[in-house]
């Protein structure tokens, strides 16, 4: 009988597919009908360029590659007054994405390869080596023109930042009510905006008091949106800073995305990314920003500077639904709330806290 050990064969691993939503089956399956038809008619790749934020070691690349009739890459900021400023929010829901195509990153002089995901999005995390500050890298899809994006790289001795919320928060904008919110994203421009009352002088206070400091857009926006929301920042005197929105529609496990879950898994990121600094977070009481932040400062309290909640209108309240409950809140956190109903308001508690 042969005493030969019995031969061995490599065991492979096999992942599970990732079953999609029956929704997201169809939403994949609509957008290769869009982007085959975009492309026989001619359409052309374009990368739109967004904000990013990293530190020395990494950095955040985000952007979105569409299909477009315009070969050339309009600007982000054009001069006010102008007519081909006034772009209709809907206009940014007709672009066709394309779904998981290669992007070339280049940073520094180094070339990097990254891949957008179902909706066109690109959220990469690149390593790189760079000083502290404002930083350009270049992005090209395909034959696309190459774009520049702005990258701020956060000094790793800084220790203060600031996320706030966008809709009733920096801009009333009554998002929560459907009609309202329809009318805001398709129809309006960014003219038709109304700023807080002084919300962009008490953010850009923070950014002049901490130096350094990053200041970061959490948003259950589409990035459709963004280019809007960018001009509307800037035109406001809002600081510079990256903006975190989400992509609407279905995803593998469920048929529409959760703006909660996305405004979580932001957060928890960042606490994650940054675990030195402590975050001013800045929102309202007619959405769930209380919750989200109390549950926030509940995981990480050390990385909670203080909580500013703009409070609503009466009538700006009824149009959200309704208020919820800060008083709760504030009573069972550790960490510091304040409450106003404009920037003026929370600049003077936070003065006196010492965070202004």
């Amino acid at each position: 009988m042969s005493t030969e050990p019995a031969p061995t064969f490599p065991v492979t691993k096999v992942t599970p597919e990732l079953i999609l939503h029956r929704a997201a089956r169809i939403e994949d399956a609509f957008h290769e009908f869009r982007e085959n038809r975009a492309r026989k008619r001619g359409y052309y790749t374009t990368v739109i360029p967004y904000t990013g934020y990293g530190s020395t070691t990494w950095i955040r690349v985000l952007s979105r590659v569409l299909l477009t009739r315009d070969k050339k890459h309009r600007r982000r900021l054009p001069l006010i007054g102008r007519r081909d400023e006034t772009v209709r929010g809907w206009r940014s829901f007709t672009s066709v994405p394309v779904n998981e195509v290669e992007v070339t990153v280049t940073v520094d002089g180094v070339v990097h390869q990254v891949k957008a995901d179902r909706g066109g999005v690109v959220d990469a995390e690149l390593a790189v080596s760079l000083e502290p500050g404002w930083h350009t890298i270049q992005l090209q899809a395909e034959d696309s023109q190459i774009v520049e994006a702005p990258v701020f790289v956060i000094d790793p001795s800084a220790k203060f930042g600031v996320v706030s919320d966008i809709d009733d928060t920096v801009m009333v904008t009554a998002l929560p009510r459907p009609l309202l919110a329809a009318w805001n994203t398709f129809v309006l421009d960014e003219h038709a905006r109304m700023p807080t009352p002084g919300m962009a002088v008490l953010l850009d206070r923070l950014a002049s008091v901490h130096p350094g400091s990053p200041t970061i857009y959490l948003s259950t926006g589409a990035w459709n949106v963004a280019p809007t929301l960018t001009r509307f920042l800037s035109r406001n005197l809002y600081p510079s800073g990256a903006l975190l929105l989400t992509d609407w529609g279905p995803t593998h496990d469920r048929l529409f995305r959760s703006g909660r879950e996305h405004k979580r898994d932001n957060l928890h990121r960042l606490a994650e990314e940054f675990p030195e600094m402590k975050w001013l977070l800045v929102g309202d009481d007619g959405q769930h920003d209380e919750e989200i932040y109390g549950e926030f400062e509940e995981l990480y309290p050390n990385n909670v500077a203080a909580i500013a909640i703009r409070q609503l209108s009466p009538s700006e309240a009824v149009l959200a639904g309704g208020r919820s409950k800060a008083e709760d809140m504030s009573e069972k956190s550790q960490a510091l709330w304040v409450y106003a109903p404009d920037g003026a308001g929370l600049a003077k508690q936070l003065r006196a806290a010492g965070l202004l």
